[in-house]
């Protein structure tokens, strides 16, 4: 009788730790919509880099998009932009337009 060699294979569910072997992790922005009640809507981002200024970031935004925002700090998430309506593409443009940021580095979830 032969012995099992599958045993010896790749765990793809065990924890790697500090030590694997996955790679930078690429750090994100995050563009996501929310609904509120009825059509109303609001769009989040999360993840800019710290090279950014969060509070001119958000006066750029409220000003070319002429909608509301606010900036809100979370603990686990960090500097979070919320503004008023849908306004992932235009944030998408702007940011790959104006702030030098790939478009391959923003992920846009919703909808």
């Amino acid at each position: 009788m032969s012995a099992i060699q599958n045993l010896q294979s790749y765990d793809p569910f065990a924890d790697l730790g500090e030590s694997g072997d996955t790679g930078a992790q690429q750090e994100y922005i995050h563009i996501r919509i929310q609904q509120r009640n009825g059509r109303k809507t609001l769009t989040t981002i999360q993840g800019l880099p710290a090279t950014f200024d969060k509070k001119r970031m958000l006066k750029i935004f409220k000003k070319d998009f002429a909608c509301n925002g606010t900036l809100v700090e979370d603990e686990e998430l960090g500097s979070v932009i919320q503004l008023q309506g849908d306004q992932r593409t235009k944030v998408l443009t702007l940011l790959v337009s104006e702030g030098g940021v790939d478009k391959k580095q923003v992920k846009i979830h919703g909808f």
